[in-house]
């Protein structure tokens, strides 16, 4: 998944980056309202967490503009300011929800996992394909109720794959998504991560769910042998 942080502080707008990583989230960083309003517009994103105090345009004039654009993207407003009519303000230029600093990250998680739901972006927190089960919000993989040992990597490129499960995923799509890699990058570093991926998902296991598709790239689905 993509979000996008529209947020003027650089250490908080990292420390959520980093957060998001860590539940398998890609984010990109916007530090003022119009480099903000301009990327949520070339680039679909899952969600923007948007700061209501910003440098060109506030958080109000970003969300009131991206829903006169007839942009539907889910947001979440930040603000410093608890003062009710400044919520009302948020809520009625079209954001989905308001959350008051300082805050806590699980607090954001819950809402964000919330406000998705309703959306049916994420339509469930847990997918099951065979005996592996992954839980994105809580990062737990099993297989056949074993715990599998990933790192954040392995865990990312795992959801990527079981949310898509039965769709082929080339190489470039897996290196946007997991590693936020352009064309020109190297795509061996995909094959590499694979692998590891599949000596720990797969490799225990008689039944393998991880496949290779030459000259294409890979796919998870529970296949009849």
């Amino acid at each position: 998944m993509n979000f996008l942080i529209i947020e003027d502080s650089e250490k908080t707008a990292e420390q959520l980056r980093k957060g998001l990583a860590e539940v398998s989230i890609n984010a990109d960083i916007a530090g003022d309202g119009l480099k903000g309003l301009a990327m949520a517009k070339e680039k679909a994103y899952d969600l923007i967490i948007l700061d209501l105090m910003l440098p060109g345009i506030d958080g109000f004039e970003v969300v009131k503009r991206l829903r006169q654009a007839g942009m539907s993207t889910p947001v979440i407003m930040l603000t410093a300011r608890d003062e009710v009519h400044d919520r009302i303000c948020g809520l009625q230029s079209g954001a989905d929800d308001y959350l008051v600093k300082p805050f806590s990250f699980g607090e954001l998680c819950a809402r964000i996992q919330a406000l998705l739901r309703r959306g049916q972006v994420l339509q469930q927190d847990e997918v099951q394909v065979a005996d592996l089960t992954v839980n994105f919000f809580a990062r737990k993989a099993t297989r056949s109720g074993k715990h599998l040992e990933l790192t954040p990597k392995e865990f990312a490129l795992l959801s990527m794959l079981i949310r898509r499960a039965g769709e082929v995923q080339s190489r470039l799509r897996i290196a946007e998504s997991v590693w936020n890699l352009g064309f020109d990058a190297n795509m061996k570093i995909v094959d590499v991560k694979l692998a590891g991926l599949r000596a720990k998902v797969d490799g225990p296991f008689d039944k393998k769910l991880i496949h290779t598709v030459r000259g294409v790239g890979y796919v998870l689905e529970d296949r009849d042998e």
